[in-house]
């Protein structure tokens, strides 16, 4: 029985509001910021101590609650077309293509839902509990379990189609660390800094590659866990570890490209020039992403608890604890705008909508937003 470390859970989260823990940096009142327009807001339900990322496919936005609440809504309005219960309390957030959106549970529940009726498809079952949204696509639901296993599913029979299992270390870092894909193959992270890329048809490894390599003398000092989603821009993937580095390879064959000592809890995004990255402590990072070279660093969100930043436009969008969205200048870092949700925080990256950007917020709030 592998233990975890709740490095990027509950335990961290509150000692870092707690009197004796370090205290988020105050807000500096911005001069002359640009106006946050409000396209959009909706409430889908309260995500407890859970982490839930909507999804955006087509014209719609998937949105899942704890309760397990899935809601469908109208990405240009807001409007809400179906609502249901998948009847089981939820910990993660949704993966969806235009045809199913799948959610999962703590003790290892899938569940797909015809997307244009918002009923049940079916229902599978994977060895431990599930922190990262599903992934949805190529004919298959992909999820990723908590004790280092991928599962492939059918999209439309739930029958397993393959698994692929590494050995869990006896540490690991509790955060939503999920499944990318690209053409023919998954890229997901693990503990010991591995980024592994498997081919969609039977799970069998094209590739493996170190992002970082444990350090230190303690069991504690050693952990090196790949967080959030690896990500992807053109023929590179992207991942970030917890105490280690963010590290960039060729898609296709995980040749490296350049990596950097950074550490994070969240992971990283790509767009066409930088790398972004919060790091574990509170400051935001884009790096060059031709050589991974420090194009600037923004250190006045500390102990903020940010989410992975996201491009939008000619600034970056990174939430934080309290609910605020700040956005600061793509190519400078300087803070050029905020928005406060009052929502609770903001665990989940913000997701890039055709004219703005989403967030979801641990009260349940969508809010769609235009810089």
């Amino acid at each position: 029985m592998f233990r975890r470390i709740l490095a990027a859970g509950a335990a961290l989260l509150a000692a870092c509001s707690s009197p004796s823990g370090p205290k988020p940096a105050a807000l500096e009142q911005l001069s002359d910021p640009r106006s946050v327009r409000l396209l959009w807001s909706a409430n889908v339900g309260r995500a407890d101590r859970f982490t839930f990322f909507p999804a955006l496919v087509g014209d719609s936005v998937y949105a899942a609650a704890r309760d397990g609440t899935l809601a469908r809504f109208d990405m240009a309005n807001g409007e809400e077309r179906w609502r249901t219960s998948v009847e089981t309390r939820l910990s993660s957030g949704v993966g969806a293509d235009l045809r199913t959106a799948a959610v999962a549970t703590e003790a290892g529940e899938v569940i797909a839902v015809d997307t244009a009726k918002g009923e049940v498809r079916w229902r599978a079952r994977v060895s431990s509990e599930v922190l990262a949204p599903p992934r949805v696509g190529n004919g298959l639901v992909l999820v990723r379990s908590a004790d280092s296993r991928i599962f492939a599913f059918g999209e439309d029979d739930g029958k397993r189609r393959w698994v692929y299992q590494r050995a869990p270390s006896s540490l690991i870092v509790r955060s939503p660390a999920g499944v990318t894909l690209l053409g023919d193959m998954a890229f997901a992270g693990f503990s010991g800094g591995k980024l592994t890329a498997l081919a969609l048809g039977n799970g069998s490894v094209r590739w493996e590659a170190t992002v970082a390599l444990p350090k230190g003398a303690t069991e504690l000092e050693r952990v090196t866990d790949v967080v959030g989603d690896p990500a992807i821009q053109g023929q590179e993937v992207c991942a970030a570890a917890y105490q280690g580095r963010v590290a960039c390879y060729e898609a296709a064959n995980g040749k490296p490209l350049w990596a950097r000592d950074v550490s994070s809890l969240t992971g990283v995004s790509v767009d066409a020039r930088y790398a972004f990255v919060s790091d574990d402590r509170g400051a935001v990072h884009a790096l060059d992403r031709s050589n991974g070279r420090s194009v600037w660093k923004q250190d006045k969100l500390a102990n903020r608890q940010l989410s992975v930043p996201l491009a939008a436009g000619s600034a970056i969008a990174v939430g934080d604890l309290e609910g605020y969205v700040h956005f600061l200048a793509r190519d400078s870092g300087a803070f050029v705008a905020r928005f406060a949700t009052g929502g609770g925080a903001i665990r989940n990256a913000p997701v890039a909508l055709p004219s703005g950007l989403l967030v979801q917020t641990q009260n349940g709030g969508l809010f769609a937003l235009a810089l």
